[in-house]
This record gives C-alpha cells, structure tokens and sequence, in this order.
C-alpha cells in the first residue's frame, strides 16, 4: 500500500491537499451536491488536529485557463467553513506574492483555500515553473483528488514529483476498494458496464476476463456488440470502428468461461428527447429509424438475477439515457438490485451515481468511487501516474 498522513510528521508544515472539490452548483451559485467535500473531511480533519497548516487546491469546471467568476471556488470556501465549524482563508491569486505571505503566517491548524487552479493555464498543461511555485509554499503533498489521479497536471503529478508525497485518506479508500475487487474478489464476479463510448470500456473488458465471472453489458456500448454478432440497431449508437474488437472480445470471453450478457430488448424511440413516443423491440431487430434509448423488462429481469447471487459487483455507466426521465428505468432497476445485494459493490461513473443517490439507498452500497476516469484506468488495469510517485509502505 502506499503512504498515507499517518506516515508523515504534519505538525506544524506547511501541507499541501490536492482536493476535488468540482461540485454541482447553480446558476444562483450555490452548491446543489457536496459529496465530494464531505468525502475530504476526515482527512482535513486528521491534519488540523495533528497541527498542519492546510492548504487546499482544487479545480472547478472548465475555464480553460481563464478566470471566470461563474466557477470561483468562494461558494465551497463558505460550505465548508460550515463543515470544519471554523474560519477558513482564501487566497485569490496563487501566482501573487500575497498567497506566499498568506501562507507563512498561517498558524498550526490554520486552514487556507486556493482559488480555482484551472484558471491558470498553466495547470492541465503541466508547467514546470507553475507545479515550482506552488510546491514552493508547502512542505508534504497530499493526494486526495482520486478523479484527477489519472491527469499529469501541475498541481497533481508536478508538485507530487517536488515534495514528500502522501495519500489522503479518501484516495487510500479508493486504492483498497479497487484492489480488492480487482485482485481478490470474491465470487460470482460480476461487471455492470454502460454508457456511450465504447472505446471507453472496451480496454476494461479485456482486461476483466481474466478476474469475472459475468459482464452485463448496456447503455449505448451495447449496440456495438449487438450489431457485431449480426443484429439489426437501427439508428442505434453504434461505433463502426470497433465491430470487430467487439467480436473477438466476445470470442476471447467464450474461450475464457466468461458471460457477456447482451440486452435482450430495448426501449427505442425515433427521436432522442424526452418527449419522443417509445416503442418495445426485441434487441436484434429495431424497427427502422428507431434508436435503442434503454434497456427493455426482459433484460431488467435477466440483470435483476445475475446481480442477486454475486458476491462482488463492480458497476460503471448508466444503462440507458440517463439524462431523460423516461428513459432511467432500467439505470435505477439496476441501482436498487446492486444496493440490495449483500455481497461488495463498487459503483463509478457520474450517472451510476446519480441513479444510487436519487433512490436515497448510497448507503446500502460498499464503494461510491470519487472519480470515473481514474477508476476506469484502474479497471483497465493501468497505473495512476499520481499515485505512482507515491512512496509504497515498508
């Protein structure tokens, strides 16, 4: 495993937190979801505690370098305030000598918050002298953004190859709970896999057939699968370029005693909106000019039976067209079968989420991963290069 703060003297340095603090927020711009500063609390907790001098950088949206009030991270400074029940700083200008002097007058247990760190070009694209000026104000790194791990940019992987690096303690869990259900899961292993991009996933299954026992397969992904095994989709989503990795990954898994599961029927609809008449088709033969927009009651009940006996489930991107209302069903049927079942659950991906919160039953779920990209590279069986620069414990 790697370093954690509990392996690091943090009394009375200077130490730097890489949060992920991109929240959902208005356009009264107030916070409408704050899982992910709850999800950091312990850590920032532990710090304080033990007489660190914290300083928190995130990013917020996508302002492509340039400063844009819409995005500044003053509404999550005030939330949590809130949480941490005391004062904490904010520095407006992370290149201006101000922040410097900010930061060697913070006192033990002082915490300080950086503006938006994506205002600065600099960032995604990994400055070297941007990553050196922020390293300069701390003494430890503290890696607790699991979903920006899998990025090499300057306030992650820069400033991680500047200072003594450690894990936070959300990213520790992340790291333990992929682990585990990649490398000694329990069994009947079971895969939900959804979503639109295939090319997305494709890496994950191929790298899963060697450690599940069943992959469900829905979402738009499925249509490629479907129409490389000579099925009629319609106008489904279907990505050409991949029909023939798709049918020798299906090959590879008979070979292998692996279960791909396919949908047996979908929810198609002429038009993609919310509004648009649906229309029921067995998933090989669409009706022309309809699109498969979910997951058919065949299917759900199939999923519904495979899920029930697995004792571990990994789970990431929705099963049908999330965003429309008419077309959740089958993304929250599979949420509520996932969070009955009594074995571990590992749930990534944006709408997976949102499908397992909606329903008010998160709790009832092992894993809630903080971050798609980073799990998914997990799930392919590559490294984080974050992580990586990481110290292992001895």
């Amino acid at each position: 495993m790697k370093k954690t703060i509990r392996d690091i003297d943090v009394a009375g340095k200077r130490v730097f937190v890489r949060v992920d603090y991109n929240v959902p927020i208005n356009n009264e711009l107030k916070i409408v979801e704050d899982t992910r500063i709850t999800a950091t609390l312990p850590t920032i907790n532990y710090l304080i505690e033990h007489g660190a001098r914290v300083i928190l950088c995130s990013h917020l949206g996508r302002p492509n370098g340039q400063v844009d009030p819409k995005l500044s991270l003053r509404p999550v400074l005030a939330r949590l305030s809130k949480l941490l029940d005391k004062p904490v700083s904010f520095a407006e200008d992370v290149l201006d000598d101000s922040t410097l002097e900010m930061v060697n007058n913070m006192q033990d247990g002082d915490v300080l918050m950086l503006e938006n760190i994506r205002f600065y070009k600099e960032e995604e694209a990994n400055d070297p002298a941007f990553a050196k000026k922020l390293a300069s104000l701390a003494d430890i790194f503290v890696l607790e953004a699991f979903g920006t791990a899998h990025r090499k940019h300057a306030s992650t992987y820069g400033v991680a190859k500047l200072i003594p690096a450690v894990c936070g303690f959300l990213v520790e869990q992340e790291l333990v709970m992929f682990d585990k259900v990649i490398n000694n899961p329990e069994h009947p292993f079971v895969a939900i896999l959804g979503g639109a991009k295939i090319a997305d996933k494709l890496p994950v299954i191929e790298n899963l057939l060697d450690k599940v026992d069943t992959i469900l397969i829905g979402g738009g992904m499925a249509y490629t699968f479907v129409k490389a095994i000579g099925g009629n989709v319609g106008m489904s989503l279907v990505d050409n370029t991949k029909l023939e990795l798709a049918k020798q990954i299906l090959d590879t898994a008979k070979e292998k005693g692996v279960k791909i599961v396919l949908p047996i029927d979908n929810i198609g609809a002429k038009d993609f909106s919310e509004d648009a008449e649906t229309m029921k088709f067995n998933s090989a033969f669409f009706a022309d000019g309809y699109q498969g927009m979910d997951i058919g009651p065949k299917t759900i009940k199939c999923f519904k039976k495979i899920i029930k006996k697995a004792k571990t489930i990994v789970w990431n991107g929705p099963l049908g067209v999330y965003e429309y209302e008419k077309f959740k069903r089958g993304t929250n049927k599979i949420a509520k079968y996932v969070a009955k079942n009594k074995g571990i659950s590992v749930i990534g991906g944006g709408d997976s989420i949102a499908a397992i919160q909606s329903l008010g039953v998160s709790k009832k779920v092992t894993h809630i991963s903080t971050g798609g990209g980073a799990s998914l590279m997990l799930l392919q069986g590559k490294k984080l290069p974050c992580v990586e620069l990481i110290e292992d414990v001895k």
